[in-house]
């Protein structure tokens, strides 16, 4: 079982190891095993290291070259994040994924003046979809606001096409990440004439009685939720306790995992969330992870995880990773990609459904292509619920695209601002 570089550690092997480590793929692992968001950082940290070590040992790693995930603690914790960025990048990192939109934030510039791509698959900021502003930055399939365009969708198709006159609650962890989706939700209230009311909750999240007690007076018909860590079990328990319709509460895709919904035991029937990926280990790879990395004795956790919701996250987001690389080692004409070569290839990356299936995830992602202005993708997810008595997720809908009628002057105006803040001239003329 790996454990997580120390700040100390890190740097002493981005000092001293310019030999072996510099002859690797670098994709360092900012993780956080420790701390409120433990739960959801331990998952998700497993399935990102498992992936590249099924490509080392099945594989003999990308292109003929092995991939390195050197692993640092940042608790969830801004000032620990950058740190463990500035710790590892001399080491010859060529992308981070850092699971925090705090972090996130902090990354953005440093990350653009140093030349590295930052992948934040559904989450960071949304804006950086733009990649005339944001040319490091890329954040496909899937962004905050297209899960809450999503779960609009979805409820306008669940209400006969029609939410006017009903009450939206906007439940939501009281930080960047938190706040992310109120200026979508307001302009799709506006759109589709529901009221929309916001209730923060303060990190970690294990006081909410507050806001409960908010929604019982209030009762608003539907409660749209983006929580994290501990925050999630406790607000799917407070719902339960005066008996909110766990069919009307949807949680975005950090707040439907199997960790969010057991501790709430039947209680939790009925809940929903969004969810950028398939459900369950019935995937072909699950069988290629346990032959070469759980039964050999080379996971990065006890195997527990695997087939979970957050463990095929960090998987997915690996593989994305590790596809973006293909692909730039073919622009790039060499095994060997340098960080300029690998932002090259996340920009040309396109993953189709064929590709998928041969990777072993058949029905498992969205296809999608990136190009130099969109660094995005389509924004689709599908809806998932919780079985109480079965103790599994189940896929209830379809792909469903978000409104990009409103989506997309938002995210124009939001990078435009940016790129004004920055001094940013924008590309792809």
């Amino acid at each position: 079982m790996r454990k997580s570089f120390t700040l100390l550690a890190a740097a002493a092997i981005a000092a001293g190891t310019a030999g072996a480590a510099q002859a690797d793929l670098v994709v360092p692992n900012l993780s956080y095993r420790t701390g409120p968001f433990a739960a959801g950082g331990i998952p998700y940290a497993d399935g990102f290291q498992d992936y590249f070590t099924l490509l080392n040992e099945r594989d003999g790693g990308i292109g003929g070259e092995k991939v390195q995930t050197p692993e640092c603690e940042t608790a969830y914790n801004t000032e620990k994040g950058v740190e463990c960025y500035e710790a590892t990048k001399g080491m010859g990192a060529l992308v981070y994924n850092p699971l925090s939109t705090g972090i996130t934030y902090q990354l953005i510039p440093k990350m653009q003046a140093d030349g590295i791509t930052l992948y934040t698959p559904g989450y960071g900021r949304t804006s950086a979809a733009n990649g005339k502003v944001f040319e490091w930055v890329f954040n496909y399939p899937a962004n905050y606001w297209d899960g809450a365009s999503v779960a609009v969708k979805y409820l306008l198709d669940q209400n006969g096409g029609s939410l006017d006159g009903k009450k939206i609650a906007l439940l939501y962890h009281n930080s960047a990440y938190g706040k992310e989706p109120i200026r979508t939700l307001e302009e799709l209230s506006k759109k589709h004439g529901f009221t929309l009311s916001t209730l923060p909750i303060d990190s970690p999240g294990q006081e909410q009685k507050s806001q409960w007690l908010q929604v019982r007076r209030e009762k608003p018909d539907f409660v749209i939720f983006y929580g994290w860590g501990v925050m999630n079990s406790v607000a799917i328990q407070e719902a339960a306790n005066i008996r909110f319709p766990m069919e009307n509460f949807i949680g975005i895709w950090w707040s439907g995992s199997e960790n969010d919904v057991q501790a709430a035991g039947a209680g939790a029937h009925g809940y929903k969330s969004l969810t950028m990926h398939g459900v369950g280990a019935d995937y072909p790879v699950y069988a290629d992870l346990k032959q070469y990395v759980h039964d050999a004795g080379k996971a990065a956790g006890d195997g527990s995880n695997a087939g979970t919701v957050l463990y095929s996250r960090g998987m997915y987001a690996a593989m994305v990773i590790a596809e973006a690389i293909r692909k730039a080692q073919e622009l790039a004409g060499t095994s060997a990609v340098n960080a300029a070569q690998v932002r090259d290839g996340f920009e040309a990356l396109e993953i189709t459904e064929a590709r998928m299936a041969e990777l072993g995830l058949p029905d498992f992602g969205q296809p999608f292509a990136a190009s130099c202005e969109d660094h995005g993708g389509p924004g689709m997810a599908r809806l998932q619920q919780w079985d109480a008595t079965a103790q599994k997720w189940t896929l209830i809908s379809d792909w469903i695209s978000p409104d990009d009628e409103v989506l997309a002057p938002l995210v124009a105006e939001d990078s435009a601002a940016y790129a004004a803040e920055a001094g940013l001239t924008q590309r792809c003329n």
